[in-house]
């Protein structure tokens, strides 16, 4: 008959041994411990980390413990599914047998093969950002290659901008001519202009200044003279 304690407390042991820093019992009935795995460090030191939780069923190894992933660092949604579905595949295999250093190196494994896919991730992306940064940069160079059909489409734009300033400008037009007063209309809409230059002669009073050398003296000034004309005969006057 199967002693199925003393099996599973020769496993702690030597699970306590093999991870002195990463094994921690929870409780003992039942009993449930965690062991945290850390992937190998990457190139640029990334690693990815998982605390695995078993819990040992009452008649472990013929039974699967279960296990489940309690925390992690670094890993995607897919990743953690990824790992439950390894734990379960292996424990199945594995029934019968004390399986937990196993079940934490194919663990052990499957992080450093994450780490290797992080890698890829990355340069996969950084490939990606550099092609799109050439194709914005060939963008701004190059522009739009003109076809038929975008230089028609432009044109048609182009030709509604020009049609509607031109409205816009004719109705700004016309309403300044319809605003715009006549020299009547507004001597009509204020009095105050028939006096205004009466209002300030005599508001200025003796300070007005004239200019007398804008005025020619009379001698100056070139006119007809008719009695100084010898064929000016006044008696023509009436004869006409």
């Amino acid at each position: 008959m199967t002693d199925y304690g003393e099996e599973q407390r020769n496993e702690l042991e030597a699970l306590e041994s093999i991870y002195p820093d990463s094994f921690t019992v929870l409780s003992e009935i039942p009993t449930s411990f965690t062991i945290t795995v850390t992937s190998e460090a990457g190139e640029n030191d990334e690693t990815v980390q998982a605390t695995l939780k078993f819990t040992y069923a009452e008649k472990y190894p013929d039974e699967i413990p279960l296990c489940e992933l309690l925390s992690q660092e670094n890993l995607e949604d897919n990743d953690v599914t990824d790992i439950l579905k390894l734990l379960q595949e292996q424990a199945e295999e594995n029934l019968g047998m004390v399986m937990i250093f196993t079940l934490v190196s194919a663990v052990q494994e499957k992080l450093n093969e994450m780490v290797d896919q992080i890698k890829t991730r990355r340069e996969e992306e950084k490939r990606q950002k550099e092609k799109e940064a050439e194709e914005a940069e060939k963008q701004c160079f190059h522009g739009t290659p003109v076809t038929i059909e975008n230089f028609l489409s432009w044109k048609a734009k182009f030709d509604a901008e020009i049609l509607e300033n031109k409205r816009k400008k004719m109705k700004e037009e016309e309403q300044s001519g319809k605003n715009k007063l006549t020299g009547k209309q507004l001597f009509e809409r204020d009095h105050n202009l028939d006096t205004s230059d009466i209002q300030f002669l005599e508001e200025a009073g003796n300070s007005v200044e004239v200019d007398e050398s804008l005025f020619q003296e009379m001698d100056d000034l070139e006119l007809d003279d008719e009695e100084d004309d010898p064929d000016y005969n006044p008696m023509n006057l009436d004869s006409d």
